[in-house]
């Protein structure tokens, strides 16, 4: 019986803002490293009927890896005491970690980019760390770094918006099939 005034007392101070807010999971974060497609064939894909479709390069790859060898080891004398310190040598060599690519993006249509839609994409970003600026509805560079930045951490390093993200974000209705 206590235990049940308890969670009354709770949700009552819950709902009349008295009370701490109760902590909600929050939604993992989407994977979008499916989102990009590469064109093999010169241009976006004819399916679905009706998509709309962004292009981007995303641009080679190259690492480099600095390795330092040892040429001679230290030389000691019968006590122990370093006579010659040891002597290295780095080289450094390129690797190709990828390719560069030109890649297609199924993003919303532009008719539903409206400056109302940016301002909710620029607030959406806002709330998760990715968009610092005042909110304008326009689509630019600093609205265009943030939606990189925000796709790069889940897996797509585009500034082009994929369809995937703006469902996430809440721009884009979600098919029912989805849910």
């Amino acid at each position: 019986m206590k235990v049940g005034i308890w969670v009354g007392l709770v949700a009552a101070l819950s709902l009349a803002g008295c009370g701490s807010p109760v902590p909600v999971a929050a939604p993992a974060p989407e994977d979008l490293t499916g989102e990009a497609i590469q064109s093999g064939t010169g241009g976006p894909p004819s399916r679905p009927q009706g998509a709309c479709w962004g292009h981007d390069t995303i641009p080679a790859m190259i690492e480099t890896v600095t390795e330092t060898v040892l040429d001679q080891p230290e030389l000691r004398d019968k006590d122990g005491k370093v006579t010659r310190p040891a002597s290295y040598s780095s080289t450094a060599r390129q690797r190709m970690v990828h390719e560069r690519e030109e890649v297609y993006i199924r993003t919303p249509c532009y008719n539903q980019l409206t400056p109302d839609t940016i301002v909710t994409l620029q607030r959406a970003l806002k709330a998760r760390g990715y968009y610092t600026l005042p909110l304008t509805g326009d689509l630019d560079p600093a609205t265009m770094t943030a939606i990189r930045r925000y796709q790069a951490d889940h897996g797509l390093d585009t500034p082009v918006l994929s369809l995937k993200a703006a469902e996430t974000l809440g721009l884009v209705a979600v098919e029912q099939s989805k849910l």
